[in-house]
């Protein structure tokens, strides 16, 4: 746990670093030459917060929708199928909704302190969970990759859609409609799903990465462009830190590179400590989350799994007494669907035998208690909700778009 690694051979030394290691980052840091730290997370920053990122095997978002009667798992975060059916997106957004149930973790709060102290210099999260603002970050310091929770509009007219009602909405399950006279269009967070354009935002804050002194990567899989591509817009003698459960994309071959391979909060908390901020992080958490939550995110991984299941099992019947209403409700109506209470459910993604439960919540293998069961992979907003797909995070929590500009991969929807 928490091992530190680099792939640069000894004769290579660091260039901005005493040595490749935890404490010369914090002395770096401590130095005052780490003025502009620019952070990039997955949903593996919001798996100890209860929020599944979406690839892990096992775990993962998709892994458990598999079991559902959706074309694929990805559906329910796909722009077209969302609008001929958007109640299975709804009934999903109802476990997700930031504040429901879910808060930020120790890596959150790690954020947070680097910007009170004036050294946060931007945070790219594929995250669509709103942990970041939870936790204190200032919304001028977050850009929210895949889109957010934080706002949300018609798809049609693109008008906005007062917070309160949404809220109201989402917390009985049901489908939202704009307001605007003549429209009726249907209303989404300001989420990416596959088949829209990642924010304008994040390709006009990507110079950011640029003028960094320091770079902390933390829960992710960079396994999808153009997100996978900001740790290599850093000058290559700057320091970069990977805090993950494994190595991914070049972390690691430059020649101030250090990899934290393991729990994403076990390597922040070490980092912490090596800034003497320890006792101030650990207490800034627990007058924010209280310490009942404190005490489950702390909790081993295998009770983390288990709940995990138990949710999975409740949402898909959830999904399925969602559907067979609506299809007993547009019974004897037209084959290509029935309108009922603002959803079109279309009789071909009905989910007629939808099994009550996810068969592979069965399948499960617990972890250690030291080792959580969020991966870092990816997937798309998400990744803790990390949004749409990524590590996101449902987290949703993970990396959105194709392996190509702006196009979103498929597999968008706080990654770990």
């Amino acid at each position: 746990m928490g091992q530190e690694q680099s792939f640069v051979g000894d004769d290579t030394p660091p260039l901005r670093l005493a040595e490749r290691s935890l404490p010369a980052v914090a002395a770096y840091i401590k130095s005052g030459r780490a003025r502009r730290i620019v952070v990039m997370t997955g949903a593996g920053i919001s798996t100890s917060a209860g929020i599944p990122d979406f690839r892990s095997p096992t775990t993962g978002l998709y892994a458990n929708l598999a079991a559902l009667s959706l074309p694929e798992p990805e559906a329910v975060f796909d722009l077209a199928f969302f609008r001929q059916n958007p109640q299975p997106f709804y009934v999903l957004a109802r476990e997700l909704y930031p504040g429901a149930r879910y808060r930020p973790t120790i890596a959150h709060v790690f954020i947070a302190l680097l910007a009170a102290r004036g050294l946060l210099h931007m945070l790219f999260t594929q995250n669509i969970d709103c942990l970041e603002r939870a936790a204190g970050i200032p919304a001028e310091r977050i850009v929210e990759a895949h889109g957010s929770f934080a706002a949300q509009r018609c798809i049609e007219c693109k008008l906005g859609f007062d917070a309160a009602v949404m809220r109201a909405f989402v917390a009985r399950g049901e489908v939202p409609r704009c307001a605007a006279e003549g429209c009726g269009g249907l209303v989404k967070p300001d989420i990416v799903f596959f088949g829209e354009a990642m924010p304008s935002g994040f390709f006009a804050a990507m110079d950011r990465v640029g003028e960094a002194d320091l770079v902390l990567v933390m829960g992710t899989s960079l396994q999808v462009h153009p997100f996978a591509g900001l740790p290599g817009m850093a000058a290559g003698d700057v320091p970069r830190v990977l805090f993950n459960m494994e190595q991914v994309g070049d972390l690691g071959s430059q020649a101030d590179d250090v990899l934290v391979l393991g729990d994403c909060d076990a390597g922040v908390r070490r980092l912490a400590d090596e800034l003497g901020w320890r006792d101030e992080l650990e207490k800034a958490w627990r007058e924010l989350v209280g310490e009942d939550e404190a005490e489950r995110q702390l909790q081993g991984s295998q009770k983390r799994v288990a709940a995990l299941q138990d949710e999975v099992s409740k949402l898909a019947e959830e999904v399925e007494e969602v559907l067979h209403i609506a299809d007993d409700t547009g019974a004897g109506e037209n084959s290509s669907g029935s309108r009922d209470g603002g959803a079109v459910v279309s009789e071909s993604a009905s989910g007629a035998g939808l099994p009550a439960k996810v068969a592979a919540s069965g399948q499960e293998i617990a972890k250690s208690a030291d080792q959580p069961e969020g991966h870092q992979p990816e997937g798309h907003p998400g990744d803790g909700l990390s949004r749409a797909a990524e590590d996101g995070n449902l987290a949703l929590g993970g990396d959105t778009t194709e392996k190509g500009e702006n196009a979103t991969d498929k597999a968008a929807v706080q990654e770990g």
